[in-house]
C-alpha cells in the first residue's frame, strides 16, 4: 500500500456485542480488520434491566489496545439509551436498557400534554416506547434524574471517559424524539411544554468534528501513543451503517439488518405528514444533511431469542432445515411491540400465530422459516410504503449489516420486494465509521466518493427475485385481515 494509507479504529457497539474494528484507508483502498470483539450482555437487577456500560468500557479499552497504533478514533452504537452524570461527572448508575418495562404507561402521558399527531410533527420520530423521551418521562420523579447534572448517550458516555470532552451527536441525539429535523436542532417547544431540561444535554456535534484526544490514562493502559484524537461520526450505528451503503445513483432503499431490521430510504428532507405518523415512519438524522426515513422492525432478534431458548443450535443447519418448510404458511407481524421483551419467543411465536387462525409452527425449522418470512414481508411492507409516502421510487434495495451473512433472508426479501437485494457490506457500520473518520483527516473525499471506495472494495453479492410478488401480497392481506 502507498505512504497515503492511514488507520482509524472503529468502536462499533452493538446490542448484543461489542467490537473494535481497525480501518486501513488510502486513496483507492478500504480494509478492515476485527481488533477485539465482546459481549454486549444485559444484566437484570431488583430495579429493572441495566446495560453493563463498565464492561462495554473495558472492552473498548481492550479493543484498542489490541489495535496498535491508529491516526483516529471514533465511536458509534445503539440510540435512545444514556447515562446521566453527576456534578463532578461521575456515573449516577448504569443505563437502563430500552427493553426494560419502565416506559409503559409513558407514551399516553406524553400525548396527555402533546399530543401524538404534534409531536410528530414537530419531531418527526415514529412511536416505540423506547425512545429518549418516554424514558425521561419514565423517569421523571426519580432521585438519580433530580441529581443529574449531564446525560450522555451511550456512544457520547465512551467518548466522555476516553477524552474527558463531553458532547451530543447529532445523528444519535436524533433518536431522543427532542430534535426538529428540519432545523437539525433541539426541540424546544417540545421540551419546555414537557418540562424536559435540555442544559441537560452537552452541545451538539455533528459527524466529522473533532471530539478531544484520548486521555493520557487510556494511553498508558492501550500502549498507544499520543496524542490520538477522537473524531465525532454517525455516532448512531443505523447512521454509520447507511453512510457505507454502496448505492450509486439515488433510486435506492436500504435495510440495516442485525438485531433490529431498519428499513427506509435517504432523503434530502423529513417527510412530517399525518399518513407518515400513521404508517409509524421515521425521520432521523443521517451524514451530510440527509434524513434517514424509516421503520423500525423487530429484526433478527427473534431468532436470536429464539435460539437462545432451543440451547444455541448450529445457525446453519437451522437455516438449511428452514429452507426445506413451505413458504408462508404462517406469518407474524414483525413490527409488534408485543415482541419486544425477552424470554418464550417460539411459544410467543406460535401463540401469535394460532390467535391468527394460522398454522402453528412446532419444531425450530418451522419457527425460523416463519420468522423469516415475516420479516422478508415487514421488509416489503416497509419498502414500499416508504416509496408511496416519500414519493421516491427505487430500483434495488440494499441489505447492510449481521443479515447479509443470511442468505436466506436476503433471497426471501428480493422475493418479497419484486426488487433485486445487493448484501453487503455485513460490517457497514463500522465501515461507515472509519470513512467519516478518514473523510475528516483528508483522505476521502464527498458521500459518494465514499459509497464509489465501499463499491470498489468491498465483496458483495445480488439476489435476483425469484417468482412474483402474488403470495406476498396474499400473505400480506392474510395478516392485515387478522
Amino acid at each position: 500500500m502507498s505512504a497515503a494509507v492511514k488507520s482509524y479504529a472503529a468502536v462499533d457497539l452493538g446490542a448484543s456485542s461489542g467490537r473494535v474494528m481497525v480501518g486501513r484507508v488510502g486513496t483507492d483502498s478500504l480494509e478492515l480488520a476485527e481488533a477485539h470483539r465482546f459481549p454486549n450482555r444485559p444484566v437484570r437487577v431488583p430495579e429493572g434491566l441495566r446495560w453493563d456500560v463498565l464492561a462495554l468500557y473495558a472492552g473498548v479499552l481492550e479493543g484498542l489496545g489490541a489495535a496498535g497504533q491508529v491516526d483516529s478514533v471514533g465511536i458509534d452504537g445503539w440510540g435512545v439509551d444514556y447515562g446521566l452524570l453527576d456534578a463532578d461527572g461521575a456515573l449516577l448508575g448504569n443505563p437502563v436498557h430500552y427493553r426494560d418495562a419502565r416506559t409503559e404507561g409513558a407514551a399516553e402521558k406524553v400525548w396527555s400534554t402533546v399530543p401524538a399527531p404534534e409531536l410528530y410533527a414537530a419531531t418527526g420520530l415514529q412511536y416505540t416506547p423506547i425512545n429518549t423521551l418516554y424514558q425521561l418521562t419514565a423517569a421523571r420523579d426519580t432521585r438519580q434524574l433530580a441529581h443529574a447534572e449531564r446525560l450522555l448517550l451511550v456512544p457520547d458516555l465512551i467518548a466522555y471517559w476516553l477524552t474527558g470532552e463531553q458532547g451530543t451527536e447529532l445523528t444519535n441525539a436524533s433518536t431522543t424524539q427532542l430534535i426538529d429535523p428540519r432545523t437539525r436542532e433541539w426541540s424546544y417547544d417540545v421540551a419546555a411544554r414537557l418540562g424536559i431540561d435540555l442544559s441537560l444535554f452537552a452541545p451538539l456535534r455533528q459527524p466529522g468534528d473533532a471530539a478531544g484526544v484520548l486521555r493520557a490514562e487510556v494511553l498508558e493502559e492501550t500502549g498507544l501513543a499520543g496524542p490520538v484524537p477522537l473524531t465525532a461520526v454517525g455516532s448512531h450505528d443505523t447512521a454509520s451503517a447507511v453512510a457505507a451503503v454502496p448505492a450509486v445513483g439515488e433510486r435506492f432503499a436500504y435495510i440495516c439488518t442485525g438485531t433490529w431490521s431498519l428499513a427506509g430510504l435517504e432523503l434530502d428532507a423529513p417527510v412530517l405528514t399525518e399518513a407518515s405518523r400513521v404508517a409509524n415512519f421515521t425521520n432521523e438524522l443521517g451524514l451530510d444533511g440527509t434524513v434517514r426515513y424509516l421503520r423500525n422492525i423487530m429484526g433478527l432478534w427473534l431468532l436470536q431469542e429464539c435460539v437462545r431458548a432451543w440451547g444455541d443450535p448450529d445457525l446453519g443447519g437451522l437455516l438449511r432445515a428452514a429452507a426445506e418448510v413451505p413458504a408462508l404458511r404462517s406469518v407474524v407481524d414483525a413490527g409488534d411491540p408485543a415482541f419486544l421483551v425477552p424470554g418464550r419467543m417460539p411459544e410467543r411465536i406460535a401463540e401469535a400465530c394460532r390467535v391468527t387462525g394460522q398454522p402453528v409452527p412446532h419444531t425450530p425449522a418451522e419457527v425460523t422459516r416463519c420468522i423469516l418470512d415475516s420479516l422478508a414481508l415487514a421488509h416489503r411492507r416497509a419498502v414500499e410504503d416508504a416509496q408511496r409516502l416519500a414519493g421516491h421510487p427505487v430500483d434495488v434495495v440494499h441489505v447492510v449489516g449481521g443479515g447479509t451473512r443470511n442468505a436466506l433472508l436476503c433471497q426471501l426479501t428480493a422475493d418479497a420486494c419484486g426488487l433485486p437485494v445487493v448484501a453487503g457490506p455485513t460490517e457497514a457500520a463500522a465501515l461507515g465509521n472509519v470513512l467519516v473518520q478518514a473523510r475528516a483527516h483528508g483522505l476521502a473525499g464527498d458521500h459518494t466518493d465514499l459509497r464509489r471506495l465501499v463499491v470498489r472494495t468491498q465483496p458483495l453479492t445480488r439476489y435476483e427475485p425469484l417468482g412474483t410478488t402474488a403470495r406476498w401480497r396474499e400473505a400480506e392481506a392474510r395478516l392485515a385481515a387478522r
